[in-house]
């Protein structure tokens, strides 16, 4: 019996760096019926691999592919569950990933890691989105490309980052010639789920858009690859290239097996793989020129749509039908944020803080929020670096770190706090320069993500800016916006613009800058860029010496 529209369902399905989360979505309407949430087991290993007990080198971040079944088969259950949805009314699935997240796999999409063979080497595990261990492989695509005056370099911002598919695909080939050469795929995770889902494999126009150097039909030629490293010339094609899904197309039916999994009827449609930042445009009914969004989790990526391409220094990338089919789509990105402000409070903060929290029954956070809120702007004496984690954009360099200026011994932990919070929305504010700089105007600032919670924060980066800034309607966003395009797969919308009008959600100018914070925050935001541009464009390169001084010590002492 055919479904009424308007009880149909879809299912959208967002993979996150620690958790998966799935939503049940109603299709003609948005309303998000049921969610689950399945924690990874192993989470992320970047300290020792549990096959060994070996520790990891520094800047390693490794995760195990059968971790993102089990979200399969425990999230989606319980959503539907939580939703008290009947499963035979689900029409779609659609799923997100953190990018670029790659896994080496044989032909017929097992990883590498479950092999007898190779469950003791690294390499053969899932490399993470955050996995920066490759930056010397990166910086020699970079110096390459530069001196041979690759096309393709500009549509980067001039930088490859050492996330991306060809930066880790030749560490593996250098470090693991042995992996390398018993891969058959190298694929990202975004693809590899929909694999289990579907037992086929299709290549997501937005991964390897963004990630995978993919422009104008084409990948970097085997010449280049060649000059980087003999061996690497077939990079692309024994490893790399796989036909291309467009965002919203159907990559396949469920298959017996992944219907078993979830409890979802088999041979709806699944929709092609896509990245998290990116489905989350549509699911915040941003899919016009100047919106960008920005979602803001342990990292935060910024996408935004134009309607002309430009080479926009230090961007993650410009894809042609990228964000959504007829305009150009940018990714900009900060690869720690949430992550600052977690690393904060489990290693800088005083028991007493802990303590009080505790006595008030609120977090560590909120105590800080509260004590951060009550200042002044710049009354705490401080500007700091936001690159805990490295410099996505507009630097893309992950051998940059942290800084604090500015601290004396009457410095409290709510004043560092704070510092913190503003640097990361000084970070923002030099990626939205950055565009409009160079052609590409930010008109509207459209926030989502779990830090969107925290008003304290949104204020900030309202002021900071010096834009509107919006939110969006849901809490789980990214796996809206997988909804969304299970829906456009299964039929239910002609194209992804129509299925955003009606499933997206967003509250419109929901934090206003105030004309006296902007001006306050223009004077610590220059001292910033000053910082910025003083550490990160070669005015001292400290921080690369302590990078590589940590390698070497480490090196010594694996060694011993």
């Amino acid at each position: 019996m055919p479904i009424d529209p308007q009880d149909a369902l879809v299912v959208g399905v967002d993979y996150g760096t620690l958790s998966g989360r799935a939503v049940v979505v109603r299709v003609h309407d948005g309303a998000e019926l049921g969610s689950a949430v399945h924690a990874y087991r192993h989470g992320v290993l970047d300290r020792t691999l549990p096959a060994t007990g070996r520790a990891l080198p520094p800047e390693w971040a490794l995760q195990v592919p059968s971790d993102y079944v089990d979200v399969l088969r425990d999230a989606v259950p319980r959503a539907l569950e939580a939703a008290g949805a009947d499963p035979a009314l689900v029409i779609g699935v659609g799923t997100d990933f953190t990018a670029c997240t790659m896994v080496p796999t044989t032909a017929d999409g097992t990883p590498l890691s479950e092999l007898p063979a190779f469950a003791e080497n690294p390499h053969a595990y899932v490399k993470l989105w955050r996995h920066h261990a490759a930056q010397g492989q990166a910086d020699r695509i970079n110096e390459l490309a530069r001196k041979r005056e690759e096309p393709w370099l500009p549509r980067y911002g001039g930088l490859i980052s050492s996330e991306w598919e060809f930066a880790k695909g030749l560490q593996l080939l250098e470090e693991a010639p042995e992996v390398y050469e018993a891969m058959d795929h190298w694929v990202e995770a975004a693809d590899w789920i929909i694999w289990q889902l579907t037992g086929q494999y299709v290549r997501n126009a937005c991964s390897a858009g963004y990630k995978g150097i993919r422009q104008d039909g084409g990948y970097p030629s085997p010449d280049f690859l060649r000059e980087l490293h003999p061996g690497f010339e077939r990079f692309v094609a024994d490893k790399l290239d796989h036909p291309i899904g467009a965002l919203g197309d159907r990559a396949g039916g469920l298959s017996a097996e992944a219907a078993a999994w979830t409890g979802l009827p088999e041979g709806i449609a699944v929709a092609v793989g896509n990245v998290d930042a990116h489905v989350t445009a549509p699911a915040a009914n941003a899919v016009e020129p100047g919106q960008m969004v920005a979602i803001m989790g342990t990292s935060t990526c910024h996408v935004l749509s134009g309607a002309d391409l430009r080479e926009v220094p230090g961007m993650c990338g410009v894809v042609d039908g990228g964000i959504v089919p007829g305009l150009w789509g940018y990714e900009a990105g900060q690869s720690g944020v949430g992550d600052i402000f977690g690393w904060f409070v489990e290693n800088c903060v005083p028991p007493s803080y802990h303590r009080l929290a505790v006595d008030r029954g609120i977090t560590v956070h909120e105590l800080l929020t509260e004590l951060a809120e009550a200042q002044e702007i710049g009354e705490h004496g401080l500007v700091a670096l936001d690159w805990h984690s490295g410099n996505r954009s507009v630097l893309v360099d992950h051998e940059l770190s942290g800084l604090v200026v500015g601290q004396t011994l009457a410095t409290r932990a709510e004043d560092t706090y704070r510092a913190l919070i503003e640097a990361t929305a000084f970070g923002t504010r030099r990626i939205i320069d950055a565009f409009a700089e160079s052609g590409v105007p930010v008109t509207e600032l459209i926030v989502a993500g779990g830090l969107l919670r925290n008003t304290f924060l949104m204020r900030v980066y309202a002021d900071v800016t010096g834009l509107p800034l919006s939110v969006i309607g849901s809490e789980q966003g990214p796996a809206l916006g997988s909804a969304i395009h299970a829906a456009v797969a299964a039929g239910a919308y002609p194209d992804i613009r129509s299925a955003a009008a009606a499933m997206g959600s967003v509250r419109r100018g929901a934090y206003l800058p105030v004309p006296a914070n902007v001006e306050a925050y223009q004077h610590l935001y220059a001292d910033y860029v000053e910082l910025h541009d003083h550490f990160g464009r070669g005015g001292n390169d400290v921080m690369h010496r302590l990078k590589a001084r940590k390698r070497a010590v480490t090196a010594t002492e694996g060694k011993s």
